[in-house]
């Protein structure tokens, strides 16, 4: 592994503008650029999660056969977070233990860990503002045989 930060794919440095002006890697593989099946394995958390994501990022042309694995992951981690969260809310972020101290909760770093994994996914995919802000999505050309109606 190399030093630095991950190389960007070409795609997403042609739908950024290549604000750079960095060489294209055109023998880049294409992978097929359609929705992976869910995992039947996520929680059910997961699972919204990837319900309500997938069809937007399959729509930006940002999502291809072989990023289920990462998606799955982004999900989980999305789900754990969630988990810890509701239950930090219901029994709050310390406990007392039978010696008398207080003590922060493992749900919380369960939390944060989880949340810091979904804002690196969040990264990859361009899911926060930040990420969309360096995006650029092309619209389709206007088709000149429409001009002929």
């Amino acid at each position: 592994m190399k030093p630095g930060p991950a190389r960007k794919p070409t795609q997403l440095k042609i739908i950024q503008g290549n604000p750079g002006h960095q060489k294209l890697n055109h023998a880049e593989p294409h992978p097929t650029p359609v929705a992976p099946t869910r995992p039947d394995w996520l929680e059910p958390e997961a699972k919204r999660e990837w319900g309500r994501i997938t069809p937007e990022l399959e729509r930006l042309g940002l999502l291809t056969l072989v990023d289920r694995g990462a998606l799955a992951a982004y999900c989980q981690a999305w789900g754990r977070a969630v988990g810890a969260e509701k239950f930090l809310a219901a029994m709050g972020l310390t406990f007392t233990t039978p010696n008398g101290y207080v003590q922060q909760r493992p749900e919380v770093a369960i939390a944060q860990k989880s949340w810091q994994l979904v804002r690196a996914f969040c990264a990859e995919f361009g899911l926060t503002p930040s990420a969309r802000s360096r995006l650029s999505v092309q619209k389709p050309e206007d088709d000149p045989e429409d001009d002929l109606d």
